[in-house]
């Protein structure tokens, strides 16, 4: 598979003929290239197909039972639906992508202006809005540790990052706990965590200790959601462009679509967390319209990959655009992309 499925892929598919695939194929790509429903007798008139109006309609008509295909009402033609493209990504893309040039300027760029400059290549090429997420050039790292007894079950973990934050969560517990338990935790997790970078991960790997007795594990364990919480709150860049091809009349349906993806692009929190989605991925992610959990993208497609040294993903590069966008490029693009910045980010972040 070329790129990852949609969430909860365990449903299965619908088994479909040769000639079947063919006709979706051609649908998907049609209806992209036009943006209008595809007829019988367009399909029909195809001599590569080689099958009549008649048998055309009802493979059509099987396709629309599957849930492939959608008959609007005013037209005698169809439409993919967001199964359709699901399925016509998953398995009807060609084996080879299409190659693709996309010259960015990174080299001997400070982080912010390569990461502009990169996220406009990617839109000028894509003709796509391109979106890309970069960690700040320092990393913000755990500068102190406090876990404070308020009662005598209740703690609250304060942690102070190097960049000023604060983060503070309450931790509550079924039976009390002794204050020289609290006083070990916090000169442990100071011992253990400053200078650590904001990422659940490294703070699990920093804070695990197999010498530790049963009631100190247990009480690091219960303080962990506190630490975890520190990777929502560490600071990321979004650089945005190609956002007025994306907004064109031809592109989005209705004002009601515009002001909410608008608004997502306000809400960076939000968006952010759409795209962290892609850092646990093998490949390249593909949500298809109302595959996506963000309201603002479910009558858009999304197409991202991480990029950094496998150990680390340090961010996310990703093209949103209409569902009947050309996924075959869109994926060579931001797997290009990808590459490219975890060349720079090797020499940038790890030099």
């Amino acid at each position: 598979m070329r790129a990852e499925a949609r969430p909860g892929a365990g449903t299965i598919e619908p088994v479909l003929t040769a000639r079947q695939e063919e006709i979706l194929r051609r649908v998907v790509e049609l209806q992209r290239e036009t943006g209008q429903p595809v007829g019988s007798k367009t399909l029909a008139a195809d001599p590569e197909l080689g099958c009549g109006p008649s048998t055309v309609r009802s493979e059509l008509a099987c396709l629309e039972e599957h849930g492939l295909l959608a008959h609007p009402h005013t037209s005698a033609g169809r439409v993919p639906t967001d199964a359709g493209r699901r399925y016509y990504v998953d398995r009807l893309l060609p084996e080879r992508l299409p190659e693709v040039k996309l010259e960015m300027p990174l080299v001997r760029r400070e982080v912010d202006e390569a990461m502009r400059g990169a996220s406009s290549a990617l839109a000028e090429v894509s003709n796509l809005m391109a979106v890309i997420s970069a960690p700040p050039l320092e990393a913000e790292t755990v500068h102190r540790v406090e876990v404070l007894l308020l009662q005598e079950s209740v703690a609250m973990v304060v942690v102070i990052t190097s960049a000023g934050g604060v983060s503070r969560r309450l931790v509550s517990f079924g039976d009390p706990v002794d204050q020289g338990l609290a006083d070990w935790a916090g000169e442990f997790l100071n011992e253990r965590l400053a200078g650590s970078e904001l990422s659940a991960r490294t703070l699990t790997q920093r804070i695990a200790d197999p010498s530790l007795g049963g009631t100190e594990a247990s009480f690091l364990q219960a303080l962990m959601p506190a630490l975890a919480d520190l990777k929502a709150e560490s600071s990321a860049s979004l650089y945005v462009e190609g956002a007025g091809r994306l907004l064109g009349a031809d592109r989005l349906e209705d004002l009601s679509e515009i002001n909410e993806l608008i608004s997502a692009l306000e809400r960076r929190v939000s968006l952010l967390g759409v795209l962290r989605q892609a850092l646990g991925e093998r490949d390249v992610l593909v949500r298809i319209g109302s595959e996506n959990e963000l309201p603002a993208l479910r009558s858009l497609s999304l197409v991202a990959a991480s990029y950094g040294p496998r150990a680390q993903r340090l961010g996310t590069v990703s093209l949103i655009g209409p569902v009947r966008m050309d996924y075959a490029g869109a994926i060579a693009t931001v797997r290009e992309a990808a590459w490219q910045l975890s060349r720079y980010a090797d020499d940038v972040y790890e030099g």
